[in-house]
């Protein structure tokens, strides 16, 4: 019986080689071809909630760095440094804090500081500006803490 016969006629046929040898292409394997490539665009488009290449630099990079003014940073507020990938707050008057940007649910950069905590717009979690602990997940760890110390009118990393 031939192919054909077997599959009540829904193959199509593409020819092989010269020597009369065929392939049959099935209907089922041209879906599951579809749906490998929409898998993969799929995966593609979803790279935007997967880990990100926002390495997070080590205290040790940035030690003996300035990396914010006083001035710009508010009390009970904070602002992202994005270009450093380093979030520094100031949970009240004269208390400085930095922590890593990068959240340590997905690897998203965080955007803002507002009421009280360092947010994250991939996914929503966020972070307490006075320890970088965990106010809201997905996340469950806290952003890793960089030693910092006022100098001038600058903060520095120690």
């Amino acid at each position: 019986m031939s192919d054909e016969a077997m599959s009540g006629g829904r193959e199509s046929r593409v020819a092989g080689g010269g020597d009369g040898a065929e392939r049959a292409v099935g209907r089922r394997m041209v879906l599951c071809g579809t749906g490998a490539v929409g898998a993969a665009l799929g995966a593609g488009l979803l790279t935007g909630c997967g880990p990100k290449s926002n390495k997070t630099a080590s205290a040790g990079d940035l030690k003996g760095k300035e990396i914010a003014k006083v001035a710009d940073v508010p009390v009970g507020g904070g602002k992202v440094y994005a270009d450093t990938k380093v979030v520094v707050t100031q949970p009240s008057q004269g208390v400085f804090k930095a922590f890593s940007a990068i959240c340590t649910h997905q690897g998203c950069l965080t955007n803002r500081v507002t009421g009280g905590v360092v947010k994250c717009p991939c996914h929503g979690s966020e972070f307490k500006i006075t320890d970088g602990s965990v106010a809201q997940g997905p996340a469950n760890k806290a952003l890793t803490e960089y030693p910092v110390q006022v100098k001038g009118d600058g903060i520095v990393v120690v």
